[in-house]
């Protein structure tokens, strides 16, 4: 028997009330409460949400589970707010609880100290998290939520692959998953940088009719708060993801990883199932070349040299990203001239492809849409 679903689309219903830092109040229905008591999300407990940030910051230990939490919260006020405005007009109820629910669950597929194994080579955290769609717990619950197609059209939204109008609210340039983030990291790093006007971008917030179907747009009116994301975007890269030392500390974690993955210490399988905790002292049992310590008491690697990406030619930033077999190759080759052992000399470029690239649709004041993109 399925559960009711109209609960679910009402950020005011709810059977319990989970207080949090960032947005106050977040109201949990039956049907978001059995999914949280899974195995896969509350899992997300213990995977931190900055990964090695803490290292430089120390209140960022917060966790995927509160995020996930705040991305559903803020999905449930979005579609409160369009339907609120007859946006969702001809949208199946169906739809909108695939796209909540796929809020709740978009990252349970991340890796311990989230982001940074993805950078070693390890496959997408969304093809994990859609992986574990079907672990049994999940799948049965999500079965008498709402039916057996629930599973493939939340699987669809985390991969970005769906057809829902709906789909910007999971990825694109203003998906909520984004605006929880940068709200959340900046509050618990106790910096100033992700300053977002959500109940502007939310009050904005529209469906437009475009050739290819209908897709989330934002109303002319709310441009100022888009601006105030990607600022917000690129305040938080600057001086908080791509700190130095916390980038010291990810190539130095990656390089533990991949040792330890190639010896047979651990599996990519294992690794997906693991949590922060128990993956660092897995790795500090075996830790040889004493990297892992390093990493675990603040003994990070300092910077030799840094330059702007500027002064680097477009071909080793690809490799540098892409291929991290052969910047592990580089690494110990340049470390062999320096007169230093394998491990001992780290490179790192981090990228984020298109990081504050805009590509949007606009309802204009007169009714009409254009598409909002890099170029204006």
């Amino acid at each position: 028997m399925r559960v009711p679903q109209s609960s679910i689309l009402n950020p005011e219903s709810s059977s319990e009330t989970i207080r949090d830092p960032l947005w106050d109040n977040i109201r949990l229905d039956e049907p978001a409460l059995t999914l949280v008591d899974s195995p896969a999300v509350q899992r997300l407990r213990y995977v931190r949400q900055l990964g090695h940030a803490f290292l430089v910051y120390p209140g960022a230990t917060h966790s995927r589970f509160e995020h996930a939490l705040g991305a559903y919260h803020l999905t449930r006020r979005a579609l409160a707010a369009l339907e609120a405005r007859g946006d969702l007009e001809g949208i199946p109820e169906a739809s909108r609880v695939a796209v909540a629910l796929a809020a709740l669950l978009h990252d349970i597929g991340h890796y311990p100290f989230s982001h940074t194994l993805e950078e070693a080579g390890l496959p997408s955290h969304e093809d994990q998290g859609v992986a574990r769609l079907a672990d049994p717990s999940l799948d049965g619950a999500l079965c008498r939520i709402g039916g057996e197609h629930l599973r493939t059209d939340i699987a669809a939204l985390i991969r970005g692959t769906s057809d829902s109008p709906l789909q910007g609210l999971i990825s694109g340039s203003l998906d909520l998953d984004k605006i929880d983030y940068l709200c959340r990291d900046s509050r618990m790093c106790g910096v100033p940088y992700g300053i977002v006007d959500v109940d502007r971008m939310l009050a904005t917030l529209t469906v437009v009719e475009l050739p290819s179907g209908r897709a989330i747009g934002v109303q002319e009116k709310g441009v100022s708060a888009l601006e105030s994301l990607l600022f917000a975007k690129y305040q938080m890269y600057r001086n908080v993801y791509w700190h130095h030392a916390v980038r010291s500390a990810t190539c130095m974690f990656k390089r533990v990883v991949r040792s330890a993955v190639r010896a047979g210490v651990v599996t990519v399988s294992q690794i997906a199932d693991l949590t922060d905790d128990a993956f660092m002292q897995l790795l500090l049992a075996r830790d040889d070349r004493g990297l892992a310590g390093r990493i675990h008491s603040r003994r990070l690697y300092k910077r030799a040299l840094d330059l702007p990406a500027s002064e680097v030619t477009e071909s080793p930033t690809r490799w540098l990203a892409d291929d991290p077999d052969l910047t592990e190759r580089v690494e110990d080759a340049v470390a062999e001239q320096a007169g230093l052992g394998a491990g001992e000399l780290l490179l790192d470029f981090p990228t984020r492809e298109n990081m504050l690239s805009v590509d949007l649709p606009l309802r204009l004041r007169d009714g009409s849409v254009e598409q909002l993109t890099d170029e204006g």
